[in-house]
Formats: structure tokens, C-alpha cells, sequence
């Protein structure tokens, strides 16, 4: 008995809850905010990304970019390695 009780004022609670806010987060005010929020973090993502290139360039050091590139052709070579030894088994 008590737990029915219990479950129904949590059902209504629930539903008013969810009611409310899902009118309050479709609200202009919420969505530019957020969207704002969210362009100002990406922007300050990306210009700490480039701040962090231009110190590794600057060290010397290569950066994510310049390893990702030499691994690809590192693998390109080995590609080309396998099939030359192929092709020399196949003789």
C-alpha cells in the first residue's frame, strides 16, 4: 500500500519533471547559450592545438601531424618491400 503510493507520486513527479524540462531545453535561450558555449570551447580547442604545434615546430620536435605522415609512407614502403620479396619468390 505504501509503495503504491509511493510509486505514484514518483510517476507524477516524474512526468511534470520531464514535461518541464523538456519545454525549458527546447527554449531559444537555452539552445543559442549552449551553442555559444560549445563554438567557444572549439575555438579555444583549436587555437590551443595550434599553440601546441608551433612550440613543438619551434623545438624541432615533430608534431602529430609530421609522424602520422611518416608513418604512412613507413607503411607504404613496407607495402611495396612485401611485394617485391612476392614477386622475387615467385621466380
Amino acid at each position: 500500500m505504501a509503495w503504491d503510493l509511493w510509486k505514484k507520486g514518483f510517476d507524477t513527479w516524474e512526468d511534470r519533471t520531464a514535461r518541464l524540462l523538456e519545454v525549458w531545453l527546447k527554449s531559444p535561450l537555452v539552445l543559442n547559450g549552449s551553442g555559444l558555449l560549445l563554438t567557444t570551447v572549439l575555438r579555444l580547442r583549436a587555437a590551443s592545438d595550434d599553440a601546441k604545434a608551433r612550440l613543438w615546430a619551434e623545438l624541432g620536435l615533430p608534431s602529430k601531424r609530421d609522424q602520422e605522415r611518416t608513418l604512412h609512407l613507413l607503411n607504404q614502403i613496407q607495402s611495396r618491400l612485401l611485394e617485391l620479396e612476392q614477386r622475387l619468390d615467385a621466380q
